[in-house]
């Protein structure tokens, strides 16, 4: 296959082949391209995502269960029973997709319940922590 990528104002005509890649031809360009003919695959680390916040739900002893938005598995659980929690305070990280989700409070309140413990994979709808 041949492709044409330029990079700082060349633009290069590349064949590759199984195993080998030859540059056909060279051409200087004027003005920079602003589009990406062919990329190269990322080696980045897993990003980390924004915070989830997880609509609340009323539990039978009249505080609300923070449940799991998405199937994954629990890296880091920040928050104990009895602790009491600001708005937007991460209560713990749910990897999901080889994502780091940031689980964080709905509102002020206090911990009532921990329903989860560092390793345990979770399915969407379990129950995660109780805020009172």
């Amino acid at each position: 296959m041949i492709y044409v990528v330029t990079i700082n104002n060349t633009e290069y005509e590349v064949e590759v082949e199984v195993g080998k890649a030859s540059i056909i031809r060279t051409t200087a360009v004027e003005a920079p391209v602003s589009t990406i003919v062919a990329a190269a695959p990322s080696t980045t680390a897993a990003p980390i995502a924004a915070p989830v916040v997880v609509a609340p739900t009323q539990n039978t002893a009249g505080g609300e269960t923070i449940k799991s938005p998405m199937p994954g598995t629990i890296l880091d659980v920040k928050v104990t029973a009895g602790v009491s929690v600001k708005k937007g305070e991460i209560l713990l990280i749910l990897e999901a997709m080889k994502m780091e989700n940031e689980i964080v409070a709905p509102h002020d309140g206090i911990v009532t319940h921990v329903a989860v413990q560092k390793g345990v994979t979770v399915s969407t709808g379990d129950a995660l922590v109780s805020i009172k």
